[in-house]
């Protein structure tokens, strides 16, 4: 098997420019809106921090391993907007990729909806570490030393939810500079690989069919297409969820695999996840599937209290 990432490896770097793979997968993107849509930064109340971790494709070597860090905050008590901070980490074979983010979100509030005008303004850091064993010589200018490089790196989403009825719908891009990192090439100075990094595009939808089973159960279906105008990958996650206790559910994602997910509330504001994806594609043979794991609590300011005057000439 490492024989046959090590090949994999080498096809898709052998040439002067190395373009990246499609943004990281997740099956709780749910969970993680704002990483790739901005105008959904604080659009819900309360101050939220949700952590996930995922381990795709379990028991390949160098399969991809991504961990994301998201708080966000809802500011209307101050002004209509939403701010927050996504970092994201992706390990995949010798690649090494981070993503820091601080995003901010115009809410524009109507009778029936709000809707979030979001731009995220960061950094993409793309490095690599890798172990080459050549047939012949390193003379291949093509492939990659061990370096790293940054840039800068730029979000843009819309994101409207229904005030009168549980629904969302988002439209977003991500890395709109499309931008370029230079890696260092094993001949050394003047033989540069370039790291390419692809726009993304997505557009996402859900809705919550309130009291469908009984007075606590729900049924939430929300889905998602993202592209990198090469390739087009649409997923839909629906779950049963009993009041604000537990949730399960499936997810399928194209023909690549499907996925079973839980979670619990065991206490207040405190959210823990978990989800399992079964392997459909050319890998079943080999992978044990995908774990990934999703932990998010919020925290809710109290009200304002209303000041009253105690003085009757100031009734």
């Amino acid at each position: 098997m490492k024989k046959k990432i090590l090949a994999l490896s080498a096809l898709l770097l052998a040439s002067t420019s190395v373009f990246s793979q499609q943004d990281m997968l997740v099956t709780h993107f749910i969970f993680n809106k704002m990483t790739f849509n901005p105008g959904a930064a604080g659009i819900d109340d309360g101050i939220c921090g949700t952590m996930l971790y995922r381990n795709q494709w379990d028991k390949v070597n160098g399969a991809p391993n991504s961990a994301i860090l998201n708080v966000e905050a809802n500011l209307h008590r101050y002004a209509p907007i939403g701010v927050g901070l996504s970092f994201a980490h992706d390990a995949i074979g010798f690649n090494r990729q981070n993503n820091l983010l601080g995003n901010i979100s115009y809410h524009a509030i109507t009778a029936h909806g709000t809707l979030g005008i979001g731009v995220g303004i960061g950094m993409i850091n793309f490095g690599l570490s890798p172990t080459w064993v050549p047939p012949v010589t390193m003379v291949d200018a093509t492939l990659p030393a061990s370096s790293s490089a940054t840039t800068l790196d730029v979000n843009a989403g819309l994101y409207w939810k229904g005030a009168n009825a549980p629904y969302y719908v988002g439209i977003s891009s991500t890395h709109l500079s499309a931008p370029s990192l230079e890696q260092a090439s094993v001949l050394g100075a003047g033989s540069n690989v370039t790291y390419n990094s692809a726009r993304h595009y997505y557009l996402m939808g859900g809705y919550k069919f309130v009291n469908v089973i009984g007075t606590q159960g729900s049924i939430d279906a929300q889905a998602m297409v993202r592209t990198d105008m090469v390739k087009v990958s649409p997923e839909l996650n629906v779950r049963y969820l009993h009041g604000n206790l537990f949730y399960g559910g499936l997810g399928f994602r194209g023909f690549d695999g499907v996925s079973f997910l839980a979670g619990v509330t065991p206490i207040p504001n405190f959210m823990f996840g978990y989800s399992y994806d079964l392997t459909l594609n050319k890998l079943s043979t080999i992978s044990r599937g995908s774990h990934e794991l999703v932990l998010k609590y919020c925290y809710y300011l109290p009200p304002i209290p209303i000041q009253k005057s105690k003085h009757p000439r100031y009734l």
